[in-house]
């Protein structure tokens, strides 16, 4: 018979599988309690890092509909249970892990499947939502801008040369008074 508290972890991480926009699944033996906080601050409000139990875990992920993970749950496992932008997400553990060589990433879970490490390191190095969303709006604005002066170009001819009709016109009446004296 399960104890009352294993059930009790098993729905939690299933329920962190089940609400989480990403999840990386690392190897955390050979760091410090005090590394892994110096983590848990890197990632942020919308991670949460988790140590568990490999077979709670993968009871967890069974019931979540998360199988694909299982060979993934071996050794000593930490999961990253990203709610947020899993651009920032992804980046905090790859710099984490380049610091700290005892922090491996192993896998990952996004968009209903699985991510392989490479994956991971290539999420990491795309530029963060907000950047992305304010450098198409600049590129928005550019072609705004330049269709803008298209359409003011015609205009802006005809001001042109109605001014220069009318300084000819001066002109030709300036000589024409002064050919009369």
């Amino acid at each position: 018979m399960a104890k009352p508290e294993k059930v009790e972890a098993v729905a939690e991480i299933a329920d962190s599988f089940r609400n989480s926009s990403a999840t990386v699944i690392t190897e955390y033996s050979g760091l410090s309690v005090s590394q892994l906080s110096e983590l848990r601050r890197a990632l942020g409000s919308t991670v949460k890092y988790r140590v568990a139990k490999n077979t709670l875990t993968k009871r967890a992920a069974e019931d979540a509909g998360v199988e694909e993970l299982n060979e993934l749950f071996i050794g000593p496992t930490a999961i990253a249970f990203i709610e947020g932008e899993p651009v920032e997400a992804a980046k905090a553990l790859k710099n984490f892990a380049k610091d700290n060589n005892a922090l491996v990433i192993k896998g990952g879970y996004m968009d209903g499947r699985t991510m392989s490490v490479s994956e991971i390191n290539q999420l990491a190095d795309l530029e963060s939502r907000d950047v992305l969303l304010s450098r198409a709006a600049g590129a928005f604005k550019a072609k705004l801008s330049e269709a803008a002066s298209l359409f003011e170009a015609p205009l802006s001819k005809m001001a042109r040369a109605a001014a220069a009709l009318e300084d000819k016109q001066k002109s030709e009446s300036g000589s024409a008074s002064d050919a009369e004296s």
